[in-house]
């Protein structure tokens, strides 16, 4: 056997393996690079502020999932309406790369808008979900809109696809909220979207969350809503603050094993005379 020809063998498969070492780490480069867009992307699109009024108490937080150098389309908003009412949504879109980050902006800025010219939790639903299939996208999304009167303490809600909020009162009461609901958002034209009001009382708490707070591969959808359900109860009985309640659960999301994105906003109110 040749010397020769065996190092020319070796040269060559050396050259080889380098060559994909170097195209492998410029891929996943690529991918990272992409990955941070996307979280920058998210996080610019995300309120800066929550409004303020009096007897209102809100609390956000928000993880974004990078695991696999995935990422996610998950969002939360609260503004102030025209009228001085509060319009909050969270939301889900379906998909893990850059693009469903994208679109969770559209929706969030469609919503903003329709928002302004009827703030009706249904009919925002019913106009986003017809704005969206006008773009002809693939992505969909679930998502709840909620407009909130702080000094009636009256909340209504619309649900489109998405996991039911919490509630709690300050009695140590809890559970999960049974609205009707309908479809996800850019899924089916001409979509109708139930409204469901609520009477807030005084110390009473909302809890708004996407699913990857409470499922996961080590944690099913309606164990992880439970424990929510119990974190709230005894938040409003101890008359925990909202910042408080928000950390806990965005806490519990480590323990669902999920590779999702995660965002909590907590609705709290206070008594009639309490100042914001």
């Amino acid at each position: 056997m040749s010397r020769t020809g065996t190092t020319d063998d070796g040269d060559e498969l050396l050259t080889r393996l380098g060559a994909l070492t170097a195209q492998a780490r410029a891929q996943a480069e690529m991918q990272r690079s992409r990955v941070e867009l996307a979280i920058a992307l998210q996080r610019g699109m995300l309120p800066r502020d929550l409004p303020l009024a009096r007897r209102l108490h809100l609390a956000v937080r928000y993880t974004p999932a990078c695991h696999g150098l995935n990422v996610g389309g998950d969002w939360y908003d609260a503004f102030t309406l025209g009228d001085g009412r509060i319009g909050l949504s969270i939301g889900d879109v379906q998909g893990h790369n850059i693009e469903a980050a994208a679109f969770m902006g559209q929706v969030r800025a469609a919503m903003r808008a329709l928002a302004s010219v009827t703030s009706e939790p249904g009919e925002v639903l019913a106009r986003t979900n017809d704005l969206l299939l006008s773009l002809s996208s693939d992505l969909f999304a679930t998502c709840t809109f909620m407009r909130l009167d702080p000094c009636a303490g009256v909340l209504e809600s619309a649900r489109a696809g998405h996991l039911p909020c919490v509630w709690a009162t300050a009695d140590g009461k809890s559970g999960l909220a049974e609205d009707e609901g309908g479809p996800p958002l850019g899924v089916q034209a001409g979509t109708a979207y139930p409204v469901t009001r609520y009477e807030l009382t005084t110390g009473s708490m909302f809890v708004l969350l996407t699913d990857g707070v409470v499922e996961g591969p080590s944690m099913r959808l309606e164990e992880g809503l439970d424990q929510v359900a119990r974190l709230a109860g005894i938040a409003a009985v101890a008359g925990m603050d909202v910042d408080a309640l928000a950390a806990a659960v965005i806490k519990g999301a480590e323990r669902v094993g999920h590779d999702d994105d995660a965002a909590v906003l907590v609705v709290g109110l206070d008594g009639p005379d309490a100042q914001p």
